[in-house]
């Protein structure tokens, strides 16, 4: 594929950046500095969706603007990035045997167009142990995530099944973002 425009990547994310990469496509990253607040009765969907355009509205660039925001959800309950260890081990005992979402809120933005919407992704844990929670958190590889655990990273072995795409649960859909670039 081939963009008449510069593409941008707004997002501090590694693992956007390798996801997109993947497309083997040329882009810059600038980091867009947003508030990442919930709204108060603000729907998961609505949520992720609002942060992804607000993240390409912060961000100035001539081109094509790619702006994302990942969130787990359980049952209507957002699982923001924990706060601590303490808080990321309560949201694996959480997740621990449960299904939950995944929902990654995507803007594709270009001068004189703009492209919101929504990937969902279940994603069911199976019964994780009291000590496999305390090693996890002990790696630190989940403090800047949400929900508090990295697919591609040390909670595979946690996750019995997904449902949708796995991209989504990285962090960036690239099946329906392609579809969304083709069409800019």
């Amino acid at each position: 594929m081939k963009l008449e425009l510069p593409l941008v990547l707004a997002s501090a994310s590694p693992r956007r950046r390798e996801l997109l990469a993947a497309l083997k496509l040329d882009f810059n990253v600038i980091v867009p500095g947003i508030d990442e607040t919930p709204h108060p009765s603000e729907k998961p969907r609505a949520f992720a969706e609002r942060l992804a355009g607000e993240k390409a509205n912060a961000v100035e660039a001539d081109g094509i603007i790619i702006a994302a925001d990942t969130i787990v959800v359980l049952g209507e309950m957002i699982l923001g990035k924990p706060t601590d260890e303490r808080h990321a081990a309560e949201m694996l005992r959480s997740l621990s045997g449960a299904v939950h979402e995944v929902i990654t809120g995507v803007c594709v933005k270009s001068p004189d167009r703009i492209v919101i919407f929504s990937v969902v992704t279940q994603v069911t844990f199976r019964v994780v142990e009291e000590a496999e929670i305390a090693a996890y958190v002990a790696s630190r590889d989940l403090l800047d995530k949400a929900g508090a655990y990295a697919i591609q990273g040390g909670a595979a072995h946690m996750v019995r099944r997904i449902e949708g795409s796995y991209t989504n649960v990285v962090g960036l859909p690239l099946c329906e973002l392609h579809e969304a670039l083709i069409s800019f």
